[in-house]
């Protein structure tokens, strides 16, 4: 097969080999049944048992209590910043929420165009460069709910340590670190993640929402809109986004057969851990001015002494067939995602290659 790069980039991202390659095996002919999975029918039995394992695959490997339902939706995490106050905010209740960054500004921004809505802690003052400590959000304890972003691709941090909110239900975007650590699900109200960064391709979003939270949820919404059509009809309401789902059905079988979760934070510690080590080793050449605590293992953002040097850092790196590292439009500089399937060589290759260019470029 053709020789594959270190693909760095935030999302899409790179996808187990071995996921691409059963892929690539089955896709115009799937088990034999002469013709591709994305032309049969969602309600054969060829599909159905896809659909199934992708969800018991979810349900094992995060330890999905019998609380939740698991739903599949379409309109990647984007449209859950709308479809959360829809569901979850009564009309005499207030929506809370922590501001880290660019995305959960977003959900913030469409939570205040459908009701009432406060920010109870900001990172906005100290650009961005941390997220708060447990004992920093207060909670006047009648909120509809709190919502937090566990990982600022962006903006490369991080939550570490959940907020205790009480009888508040907790909601997380997990879009970008989701799959990557264990979590103890039962703390929360409603997780959710595009699928896009350590689930499988773009096009589908996992909902992990508590079953009385759905009881309890606003009633006449639009049928897409609400959580309650798609729970007892296993997120078949609708035509679901076939190969998605299949992608991430074959993604998360990897994930199972490398060693589950607890191989999946090992693997991003030792990524995350080598990139960091070549930026303090740096002796200021490379910047990551995230506070320590807070730095993200998935996404690695840092700055070069000059901006002319960042775009010949990401030019010869993409020479040494390391593609993804330029930063986002709207903060510039560097960033390295590294997301589950990202081969611990990678990051060895971006380590050796930041010595190397810092001591041809000082």
């Amino acid at each position: 097969m053709t020789k594959r790069i270190f693909n760095f980039s935030a999302g899409p991202c790179t996808l187990p080999l071995p996921a691409l390659e059963k892929a690539q095996a089955e896709f115009v002919d799937y088990q034999g049944a002469g013709m591709s999975l994305i032309e049969m029918s969602h309600r054969g039995k060829h599909y159905d048992a896809v659909h199934s394992q992708a969800l018991a695959n979810l349900r094992e490997l995060l330890d999905v209590p019998a609380t939740h339902d698991i739903l599949l939706l379409q309109g990647g995490a984007t449209l859950q910043f709308a479809m959360i106050p829809m569901n979850l905010r009564a009309a005499d209740k207030t929506a809370a929420y922590v501001n880290t960054g660019a995305w959960a500004k977003k959900a913030v921004a469409d939570a205040k165009g459908l009701g009432e809505t406060k920010v109870v802690w900001s990172g906005e003052s100290e650009q961005f460069k941390r997220v708060p400590g447990p004992n920093e959000i207060s909670l006047d304890g009648d909120e509809a709910y709190l919502h937090i972003t566990s990982n600022e691709t962006i903006g490369g941090i991080e939550f570490n340590e959940y907020p205790d909110t009480g009888s508040v239900p907790l909601i997380a975007d997990m879009s970008s670190h989701i799959m990557s650590r264990p979590v103890d699900i039962s703390s929360f109200g409603l997780i959710y993640a595009g699928a896009q960064k350590n689930l499988g391709p773009a096009g589908t979003a996992v909902v992990i929402i508590r079953k009385d939270l759905i009881d309890s949820a606003n009633k006449g919404l639009p049928a897409y809109m609400s959580y309650a059509t798609h729970a007892p009809k296993d997120s078949l309401y609708n035509t679901p986004p076939v190969f998605a789902i299949y992608m991430m059905k074959l993604t998360l079988d990897w994930v199972k057969e490398v060693g589950g979760l607890e191989e999946m934070e090992k693997r991003a510690v030792t990524r995350s851990k080598l990139i960091y080590d070549a930026i303090e080793r740096s002796d200021g050449y490379y910047n990551c001015p995230m506070a320590p605590a807070s730095r993200s293992r998935m996404n690695v953002c840092f700055r070069l002494p000059s901006e002319d040097l960042e775009k010949k850092f990401i030019a010869e790196a993409l020479d040494r067939e390391m593609s993804g590292l330029k930063g986002h439009r709207s903060v510039g500089g560097c960033r390295a995602s590294m997301y589950n399937a990202m081969p611990i060589e990678g990051a060895e290759t971006l380590a050796r290659f930041m010595a190397e260019f810092r001591k041809n470029n000082s």
